[in-house]
């Protein structure tokens, strides 16, 4: 193998010499000499016409080759370790490491050629023909041109159901974790970067990115700059200024127990020392994977639920999350759309087993993201009582206790129960990010009644705390009960209550189904009728062609859903916002129902092609038989 790879470099090397003409000048130099004369009168010979091309191809040849010398070394040690056995069968621990270093080349070399098979149709840069096909799609479903682009749809497809990763990320500079990550964050943050870069603005940027994919609140930031603008709030004292207790400012925390005994309704007040303060509530949920899972172990997630779950526990914890996958369909197992029980809970811890995932906790959202329910306080108990029956924890993200504008709801905390199954297993997250329309202050909070957790939760403190200034601001508006029962509170549901009202009329208008819920930021919509044939792979398209309408909605695939074809659409926006918004959701579900009605004549067509056509004749052999 290695005279071969060497073979083929020394071919590269004569090849790009003869095209570049013998020259010894780096190609920057050769490059830059060329652009600033006139045109050539030397006859475009074939050598000439390929130095171009050659020039812009060398890069990417030195790094596949490159790549394929490591791919070499890495094969030729892979076989070395397979090949060396420990001597004595008795070092059990040897044993177990040689199979580990084993384990480990295997994903490397795995990697290797995961690169080089993803570099390949990439082509080389600035070069158009040999570019991979833009995924923005005209009504036909074919990319600019017109040519098929069905191999590398399927491809990208691929990695989106299988692995999550559309983009392989090459890097000798990073570590394989390093690796990881980056490609996670480009996975998960792809068009939330694209629409920090291009926002609609009603007056400067009317073409911009309209974001309705993130739970964001912005439907009274007027409000909070108001009040986040009064002389209280302006105080700066020195210690604020410094370094603080890694668990939160204890006068934060302090007012954080307030605040949920109060608007949690709790049975006793609770205990400041029992509150935990980090910047924001990825963070709490990141560092309670940490501190309850070892990498690999794994946590219960009904689904559809919050995608932010998978990237908050894998960061740091290696933790994986095995869903509990609820139905759309009413049955008799499901008494509404996307009903949790406890047989659900059961069968997937069950599957866990069977797999071999050790599982230590149960994860919910109440008000559920992005369904909207709230479950009652006998749904409730009987989930604590199933975790504490096979001693898991359970973390309940209340983040939108307050966005519950139904008056017709009750949101009932887990906190204002009298007689938790296991207290110290049951952890609390609130944020003031959705309910308070603050997302930019990274504010979350944990509450938990066991102090071994808050303790080990307080070493993250170090990473993830919130500077001393906003912690204070926080405070005086967490403390002005006054201004958040008779003016923010009684606002907010309004015009919730007014933005949903704007959004579910017009999806009733298109005739799209979806949840009628009274909690939440947002309506989980189905957009089925418009996925020909209903799978992911559509689904994927569908999103993208949102995209290409600078729309963002959230597919139900990052939320884990189990069927294809459901989005999540954000209505806390203004009202201006929504207008454009629907607008354009409006025109991209009548494109693509009229690429689905094409479809479907074509499909016609060749089926009454098929049909028409006569049976071939039998071979002379069967007709004397």
């Amino acid at each position: 193998m290695r005279s071969v790879i060497t073979a083929g470099l020394r071919e590269k090397v004569i090849f790009e010499q003869r095209c570049v003409g013998g020259s010894s000048q780096p190609a920057e130099a050769s490059g830059n000499t060329q652009s600033m004369s006139g045109p050539s009168d030397t006859p475009h010979t074939p050598c000439v016409q390929m130095r171009g091309q050659a020039l812009r191809y060398r890069s990417i040849h030195t790094q596949l080759m490159e790549m394929v010398l490591t791919l070499r070394q890495t094969v030729e040690d892979h076989i070395t370790r397979l090949t060396t056995r420990p001597q004595r069968q008795d070092l059990t621990l040897e044993e177990q490491w040689h199979g580990q270093a084993i384990r480990e080349q295997e994903a490397l070399l795995g990697r290797l050629l995961f690169q080089i098979v993803s570099f390949l149709p990439a082509g080389a840069p600035g070069d158009q023909s040999a570019q991979p096909p833009r995924t923005s799609m005209d009504s036909r479903g074919d990319v600019g041109g017109g040519q098929p682009v069905q191999a590398n749809r399927q491809t990208g497809q691929m990695f989106y159901q299988e692995s999550g990763f559309e983009n392989t990320v090459i890097s000798y500079d990073l570590s394989n974790r390093g690796i990881d990550i980056s490609a996670l964050y480009r996975l998960r943050f792809r068009d939330y970067d694209a629409y920090q870069g291009n926002k609609y603005h009603k007056d400067k940027n009317t073409l911009g990115y309209i974001n309705l994919g993130t739970s964001e609140n912005k439907l009274c930031t007027d409000l909070l700059a108001e009040r986040l603008s009064q002389s209280d709030m302006t105080y700066i004292d020195e210690d604020l200024l410094q370094y603080a207790d890694w668990r939160g400012q204890p006068f934060l925390r302090k007012e954080v127990a307030r605040f949920l005994t109060f608007y949690c309704k709790t049975p006793e007040p609770l205990d400041p020392e029992n509150v935990v303060i980090l910047n924001g509530c990825s963070a709490v949920c990141s560092a309670l994977a940490m501190v309850l899972c070892d990498p690999g172990e794994a946590f219960l997630v009904p689904t559809p639920s919050h995608g932010g779950f998978a990237f908050s526990t894998h960061l740091y914890a290696k933790v994986k999350l095995v869903p509990v996958h609820l139905e759309s369909q009413v049955t008799e197992a499901n008494d509404y759309p996307f009903q949790l029980t406890v047989d659900k809970l059961e069968q997937a811890l069950l599957r866990a087993k069977i797999e071999g995932k050790k599982v230590r906790g149960l994860m919910l959202i109440n008000p559920q993201n992005p369904l909207g329910d709230v479950y009652s306080q006998d749904s409730m108990m009987e989930y604590l009582e199933f975790a504490k029956k096979y001693n898991l924890h359970v973390i309940v993200d209340e983040m939108y206790m307050l966005s519950v504008f139904d008056e017709a709801i009750t949101f009932h905390s887990v906190l204002s129960m009298k007689s938790l199954p296991d207290p110290n297993k049951t952890h609390v997250i609130w944020g003031a990010s959705k309910d308070f329309c603050i997302s930019g202050f990274r504010f979350g909070a944990l509450y938990t009644h066991n102090r071994e957790v808050a303790s080990a939760m307080s070493c993250f403190g170090y990473l993830h705390s919130i500077s001393g200034i906003a912690q204070y601001k926080l405070r005086q508006l967490l403390q002005d009960r006054e201004w958040i029962d008779n003016i923010y509170l009684p606002s907010y549901h309004f015009r919730l209550q007014e933005a949903h009202k704007y959004v579910t009329h017009k999806l009733k208008a298109l005739k799209v189904p979806f949840l009628n819920r009274g909690s939440g930021l947002y309506v989980w919509i189905n957009l089925k009728q418009y996925l020909d044939p209903c799978t992911f792979d559509k689904e994927l398209l569908l999103h993208r062609r949102f995209l290409d309408h600078k729309l963002i909605l959230s597919p139900g695939k990052t939320f884990m859903c189990k069927e294809p074809g459901w989005f999540r659409l954000v209505f806390a926006a203004r009202p201006h916002l929504l207008r454009s918004a629907m607008r354009r959701f409006q025109q991209v579900l009548a494109e693509q129902a009229q690429e689905c009605r094409v479809k479907q004549l074509e499909d016609a067509v060749k089926e009454e092609v098929s049909a028409s056509q006569p049976e071939a004749p039998a071979s002379p052999a069967l007709r004397k038989s």
